[in-house]
């Protein structure tokens, strides 16, 4: 079985948090419109991959600002060393920004729904249209509203066994997808780095989320 990897979530600027977790997990997530203005300082330190993520109130995030400035700040991560940029596939120009992001570094193109869980036919046509839209990674992540859709949101993983893709459930009845994923072919999942510090329901924190995982090794 392969290494399951974590992707720990920056959500304040707080670099001794951080730090104490580092050698726990495979690489971060920069959530700019949960940070701040000092998210650039936050990541000069960082010794794992990163992924830029500026996430839209639409999706789940808190950006405040227009959609221009929004676009800015995943940008000037790119010229920040960024590993990894989350687009979400509803973004506006999609095309030139992908553009504009390929030149130096990864795209994840990603989709949320806040809702509920889609029907799996229709998860595999968004997946598709993030592919054929030039996703290094592909992203869907839904809500889950009873154990089920945790099972749909694995099934969709295991339906491109080619492609790089994070799959799994928010809320409190999705925890089991958030372990599972990289279990089932997932590229990752995502932990946050403490008690308190989640940036969506149902996300556990890493230090729990690699004793699963070294269970499950042993």
């Amino acid at each position: 079985m392969r290494k399951a990897k974590i992707c720990a979530v920056i959500v304040n600027n707080d670099p001794k948090a951080v730090k104490e977790i580092e050698s726990l997990i495979d690489l971060f997530e920069v959530r700019i419109d949960l940070i701040g203005d000092g998210w650039p300082e936050l990541v000069k330190p960082l010794k794992k991959p990163w992924i830029a993520c500026n996430r839209s109130a639409d999706e789940g995030g808190q950006w405040q600002g227009n959609e221009a400035r929004r676009v800015e700040g995943l940008l000037q991560a790119v010229e920040l060393g960024a590993d990894i940029v989350d687009i979400e596939l509803r973004t506006k120009n999609l095309d030139r920004i992908i553009q504009l992001v390929k030149k130096k570094t990864k795209c994840l193109l990603s989709f949320h729904d806040l809702e509920k869980t889609p029907p799996l036919g229709e998860m595999k046509e968004i997946v598709k249209r993030q592919l054929k839209s030039g996703a290094d990674i592909a992203k869907l992540v839904t809500t889950a509203r009873n154990f089920e859709d945790n099972l749909t949101a694995l099934k969709l993983i295991t339906e491109f066994p080619e492609a790089k893709l994070v799959s799994f459930t928010m809320g409190t009845q999705g925890t089991m997808s958030r372990i599972l994923c990289p279990l089932v072919g997932g590229d990752f999942t995502y932990a946050s780095i403490a008690e308190g510090k989640e940036s969506a329901a149902g996300q556990i924190t890493v230090r729990n989320l690699r004793q699963i995982y070294e269970m499950v090794k042993e």
